[in-house]
């Protein structure tokens, strides 16, 4: 079964119909399952609110993407993030969360992001980062 972890910047490239947004909406299609941290809704949330759109009209793009909720802190997986490269505390978090689910197998969970330092680190870590 195909997985995918979706950062934020990869969700609301979509949803604000960024240049690129048919591509990565078709890109996103192909994974059977789509999770992320519980960070990508209040991030969507956040800016379709900063952009002027109804909260309720995030509804749709977060519908397709399960939430995944740790049971303890990611601090670990924090370090070793923070071993490959220095990133923004969401982007950190995202990552954290992404090592979370694949455990030991990073290179199974696909990690979708528009953002340039959160794909390097994120290849570095061993993630298929198409």
């Amino acid at each position: 079964m195909s997985a995918a972890y979706v950062d934020t910047s990869f969700l609301l490239a979509i949803v604000f119909d960024e240049p690129k947004a048919r591509a990565l909406s078709k890109r996103l299609r192909d994974y059977e399952r789509r999770l992320a941290g519980d960070l990508l809704r209040a991030e969507a949330l956040s800016a379709a609110k900063r952009e002027g759109l109804p909260v309720d009209a995030i509804g749709p793009a977060l519908a397709g993407i399960s939430v995944v909720l740790p049971v303890r802190s990611l601090e670990p997986e924090m370090g070793v993030v923070l071993e490959r490269g220095h990133l923004r505390g969401a982007d950190l978090w995202h990552l954290a969360c992404a090592l979370y689910l694949a455990a030991e197998n990073a290179g199974e969970l696909t990690f979708l992001s528009c953002d340039g330092a959160q794909r390097r680190v994120a290849r570095l870590l061993g993630f298929t980062t198409p």
